[in-house]
């Protein structure tokens, strides 16, 4: 995968320990403190975990933070509200409106919306909670030149009331407190090449 890969080179190459589009976008001075790929979290309500790509605790300044990392190259973000809600499961509302509930947005959301967006984001509001932490932040890493589907990322930040997108970092405060940041960093294309040249 190229996402494990470039967090991997950057553990050798790079000071602080982030793939050198993580580090800009969450700014000067970011450090890496932990990171663990493939790492679910639970949410409230029946139904799977949040499985992030990676999970990091990242010193970014003097924020601390609960970063989780969402890899993509051509891969769209899953359903949309409107058709994971379509097959009517108590479950599935009890979830949905407790990440709203935990993002600061009404019940329910728009359709068009895509449900991973919340339930990433909702992961890292989780894990800032554990570790104690006072900011939570959700990062797309894309490795796709064209930035396939970052028009539904933008949608998604615009909800929460967030103006994020290409390697701009948007910020909004929780109801609990916790500061949230979402942010789309460009991944470096040589790790696509890396994977090309293996298969």
């Amino acid at each position: 995968m190229a996402a494990a890969q470039s967090w991997e080179a950057a553990q050798i190459s790079d000071p602080s320990g982030l793939p050198p589009e993580i580090a800009a976008l969450l700014g000067s001075g970011g450090a890496l403190q932990l990171a663990i790929p493939e790492h679910r979290v639970a949410l409230p309500g029946a139904g799977a975990d949040s499985q992030c790509d990676v999970f990091a605790l990242v010193q970014a300044g003097e924020a601390s933070v609960a970063l989780t990392v969402e890899a993509k190259v051509d891969e769209a973000f899953g359903p949309t509200i409107g058709t994971w809600l379509a097959e009517d499961k108590d479950n599935k509302r009890e979830r949905l409106a407790a990440l709203c509930n935990w993002l600061g947005v009404s019940y329910p959301p728009p359709e068009p919306l895509r449900y991973q967006l919340f339930h990433r984001s909702a992961a890292a509001v989780a894990e800032a909670r554990r570790f104690n932490r006072p900011v939570a932040a959700m990062v797309v890493q894309s490795f796709s030149p064209t930035h396939r589907w970052i028009e539904d990322f933008e949608a998604f930040a615009l909800h929460l009331g967030v103006q994020a997108g290409l390697g701009r970092l948007g910020r909004t405060r929780l109801p609990d407190g916790i500061e949230l940041w979402l942010g789309w960093a460009q991944g470096d294309a040589r790790f696509l090449m890396d994977l090309d040249n293996d298969g």
